[in-house]
């Protein structure tokens, strides 16, 4: 559990091309709960870092585009330097609901969980909006990890989740990929180190202005998905050791 002191809780936003959005997903994060929100704009084409500096949003910038991945490294790496107890990723495309922070950390402030997903799965996603083929994606690709990690949770697809400072140093995530199959190999090292999880429901808004992978990148995110759990079997039942386990 962590200590009795005040902690210290960030949210962290990836943000690519969110200037649509930022203001709205900006204004529902609950005041008085949040300490620090740190934004990394992975080198956007659209108003995002002005609007982000207005909103008075810790900024950071990317010269180049470095991936999803690559943005989230940033975050993590820039929170905890900054002595974060808790940090939440929160896509700053208004897609999913900020109201629920306090509820997405309780359960570590508690000692419950080392890392919080807010699923989806848990409500009804086809009611917000997500097409079904994701919908049919997401519980297949999910049965089958809960079947690899020996696990049963609803959803392992979520962008959005709260982890402890102590999880987030015992990972190497600087040496994952820089796309977005970055979160999954993220949840494998997660579930090999034996953390504990917990899910809450969220509701989402599909629309427009949020951003959304196409077919052929779902296609190939299914794919890199797969091979990540197959690393894990391999690796976890010593077939052949693998450095995203070290």
């Amino acid at each position: 559990m962590i200590e009795k002191k005040k902690c210290k809780v960030a949210v962290v936003m990836p943000a690519y091309n969110a200037a649509q959005t930022l203001v709205r997903t900006y204004k529902a994060i609950p005041k008085g709960v949040v300490d620090e929100i740190l934004l990394v704009d992975d080198s956007s084409h659209d108003d995002t870092v002005e609007i982000a500096k207005l909103l008075g949003i810790k900024t950071i910038v990317h010269e180049k585009n470095v991936g999803y991945g690559g943005n989230q490294k940033t975050c993590y790496t820039h929170a905890l330097d900054d002595q974060s107890d808790i940090i939440i990723m929160l896509h700053p495309d208004y897609q999913y609901d900020p109201s629920i922070i306090p509820d997405l950390i309780k359960p570590i402030k508690e000692g419950r969980a080392d890392v919080v997903f807010a699923s989806r799965m848990l409500g009804n996603p086809l009611k917000g909006g997500m097409p079904l083929y994701k919908f049919v994606a997401n519980k297949c690709l999910t049965k089958f990890q809960n079947v690899v990690f020996g696990t049963n949770y609803s959803e392992f697809h979520t962008g959005y989740r709260a982890f402890s400072s102590k999880l987030l140093r015992s990972l190497s995530y600087h040496t994952n990929s820089n796309n977005f199959i970055f979160d999954n190999e993220m949840i494998a090292q997660i579930v090999m180190k034996g953390f504990k999880i917990y899910e809450i429901p969220v509701k989402t808004r599909y629309a427009t202005d949020s951003s959304s992978t196409s077919f052929k990148t779902s296609v190939i995110y299914g794919l890199g998905i797969l091979k990540v759990c197959a690393r894990y079997f391999f690796h976890k039942y010593g077939i052949k050791k693998d450095s995203l386990f070290n």
